[in-house]
């Protein structure tokens, strides 16, 4: 691969065969290592309580392994929002659906929700109006986290962003079991504290679940878009090195790469971006490694 320089001399349209070219390497094999990951996660949440409540672990364990279960959640579940593990059509098709909903519902939102709204931030990113995520923009990194953390309130702005981004799909049935996965959510702490569950509740469901959502706003939104203020293909997102490394940023310094090419798995966006890097370089993206 030609340097930085070398490559500025190209065209527009070469250095976008270049990066096809190059997105293609990583892409179209179904990320069996996401999709294990993804079905894992409901099952050890589940496991988690029953270990608490069995008294096998202490409820001070049990939280911890219910935080970074809730944590890393997220992250296969995009995968399949960008049908990543099985195109419409295609034999895995129902694999990619299946893990959707599966993990959805520990995030207490409604797969369908989730890509909706997920998709329109890919359409509009950074726009004022029509960005369903602008509501993660903030300052500084405490900043953002305060930000995740009003936003969840329930006069936040972050909710009516994902209402009109619905309807502007003409979802709004999802609008009503998104609704309905809050109440259930509600509903199910309510009766789990009505049987003498209300510290296991607090502390292996509510509490790591908000921990959970400063923690994926903060890292696959504020982070990979700060400072949220320029719209463009090519300006919108950048990459940068987090101190707490990969796996516990969840390889979000290489988010550049999936805004350009969505049907890179996550787990394949660091070579990609390793081998993609002049090419960025050249088209002027924000890079921070």
């Amino acid at each position: 691969m030609p340097g930085a320089a070398d490559l500025s001399q190209l065209s527009s349209a070469e250095l976008t065969r270049l990066e096809r070219d190059i997105a293609r390497k990583y892409a179209g094999k179904v990320p069996w290592g996401t999709v294990a990951w993804g079905l894992s996660m409901p099952v050890v949440w589940l496991a988690d309580w029953a270990l608490v409540l069995s008294g096998v672990i202490p409820l001070w364990l049990g939280f911890i392994i219910a935080t970074l279960t809730l944590m890393y959640t997220y992250a296969p579940n995009h995968d399949a929002q960008h049908d990543i593990i099985g195109r419409p059509g295609t034999k895995w098709r129902w694999l990619n659906e299946f893990l959707g909903h599966w993990t959805s519902w520990l995030l207490v939102l409604p797969f369908n929700t989730l890509r909706v709204t997920h998709l329109d931030h890919h359409r509009h990113t950074n726009d004022e109006t029509l960005d369903s995520d602008i509501t993660t923009r903030a300052d500084t990194a405490i900043g953002a986290v305060w930000e995740s953390i009003r936003q969840r309130q329930p006069n936040g702005k972050r909710a009516q962003d994902y209402r009109a981004s619905l309807e502007r799909a003409g979802r709004e049935g999802l609008i009503k079991l998104t609704a309905l996965y809050k109440l259930g959510f509600f509903l199910a702490l309510f009766a789990l504290a009505w049987n003498g569950l209300a510290i296991e509740a607090f502390l292996l469901w509510w509490l790591p679940y908000q921990l959970a959502m400063t923690y994926i706003i903060f890292f696959l939104s504020w982070a990979p878009h700060n400072p949220g203020l320029v719209t463009g293909k090519y300006r919108d997102t950048r990459s940068w090195k987090s101190r707490l490394g990969d796996p516990l940023s969840m390889w979000m310094g290489y988010h550049v790469v999936h805004h350009l090419h969505p049907y890179i798995p996550l787990l394949k966006t660091g070579p990609a971006y390793r081998e993609m890097r002049p090419i960025l370089e050249a088209r002027g993206v924000r890079l921070g490694m």
